[in-house]
């Protein structure tokens, strides 16, 4: 196989399992969406429900009717902008909705109503309302709507990752004086607001649910090593050395020649490239793991293949060993939050990026084995 992307489910259910014992008072929804963020909706659900989430949340309408195609049965929210096609097929898989403005509410009904969440934006900036009186006139439309069933109250943090940034505080107190405010009249509504970094940097944000998507796969929301807070990266991307070719001094590699060896080298191919999400950024900016050594990805990034420096020596590799884009090899480590860092972006980016094209595996702690 030219290339492959391994899951740990068992790694996902300890994660889960981790991040509901630190918010203890609150249930726990694990986010699932954009294919569990690259490691596989339905088998991430299964993991996370195993580590003991009670609900899971999506973005789309379709991520939620494949979760239920797949047979799951806990409840789901859908928290992206929905057209009426999209918030009638939420409907028809029986998830919960979110609204922000009188018109969706006024579908909704006249859709025969369904489960709905009020979400205020408390600064996000994004999807939501500001006006704190819209907020809650929606939630008592809702209240008052016999069809529709208010579930929830919600809001999403801009800066939870941001660790001493008091902007989170303001958001939290924001939501915190909205909810007590629609509790007088609508009591007993689930409250949430916490993502990865909230609830792992305030109990205070736990209210009485939570929504961690990043933490579950092991990734750090922090963009540091994830093991420092006990998460395991639940995927490993491996492919294996294709080609080996000397490339003497003054010879290159890759479109552009960008690489231009210095002095004679061998030039190992491995079958990878920017179409299976191995980011063309990686151009003479990454490493890779052969046999638990570090060896540097140089020349530009193609659309299939990738070329890595294996030193005059050859550095006693051979064709067909197995190559480690992301996970472990021995005692060495290629963590998502490396990658970013070299990339400029988010360790959310680097796992989700990685195409269709390349399989899945689902294992449980069996991660760094054979490709």
């Amino acid at each position: 196989m030219r290339a492959l992307v391994s899951v740990n489910v068992g790694a996902i259910e300890r994660n889960v399992a981790l991040l509901a014992a630190q918010a203890p008072t609150a249930l726990l929804c694990a986010v699932v969406k954009a294919d569990g963020y690259g490691h596989g909706s339905s088998e991430a659900a299964t993991a996370a429900l195993r580590g003991g989430a009670a609900w899971l949340a999506v973005s789309t309408a379709v991520e939620a009717q494949t979760l239920r195609s797949a047979g799951i049965e806990a409840p789901i929210l859908v928290m992206g902008a929905l057209t009426e096609d999209e918030l009638k097929l939420a409907l028809s898989a029986e998830a919960d909705v979110v609204a922000w403005s009188e018109f969706f509410v006024e579908r909704l009904a006249a859709l025969g109503g369904g489960r709905v969440h009020i979400k205020l934006d408390t600064g996000m900036g994004r999807l939501g309302t500001r006006d704190r009186e819209l907020a809650t006139r929606l939630a008592q439309q809702a209240v008052e709507a016999p069809q529709i069933e208010l579930v929830g109250l919600m809001t999403h943090f801009a800066t939870a990752d941001e660790l001493g940034d008091s902007f989170f505080d303001q958001q939290l107190a924001a939501f915190s004086d909205w909810t007590e405010e629609v509790a007088a009249t609508a009591p007993g509504l689930i409250r949430h607001a916490a993502n990865s970094a909230a609830l792992l940097r305030d109990s205070a944000s736990h209210f009485d649910l939570v929504r961690p998507g990043v933490a579950c796969y092991g990734l750090d929301p922090f963009g540091r090593d994830p093991a420092g807070r006990g998460l395991e990266p639940a995927m490993e991307v491996s492919s294996y050395v294709a080609c080996i070719e000397q490339c003497e001094a003054g010879e290159s590699s890759g479109y552009g020649r960008s690489f231009i060896a210095e002095q004679a080298t061998f030039i190992g191919t491995v079958p990878i490239g920017y179409a299976d999400g191995w980011k063309r950024v990686f151009s003479n900016n990454a490493e890779l793991l052969i046999a638990g050594r570090r060896f540097p990805v140089v020349g530009n990034v193609s659309m299939d293949n990738t070329t890595v420096d294996l030193g005059a020596d050859g550095g006693g590799v051979k064709l067909g060993d197995r190559v480690t884009l992301l996970g472990t090899d021995g005692d060495a480590r290629l963590l998502s939050e490396e990658l970013a860092t070299r990339a400029g972006t988010i360790n959310y980016e680097i796992v989700t990026s990685f195409s269709a094209r390349v399989p899945r595996r689902y294992l449980a702690d069996a991660l760094g084995g054979d490709r």
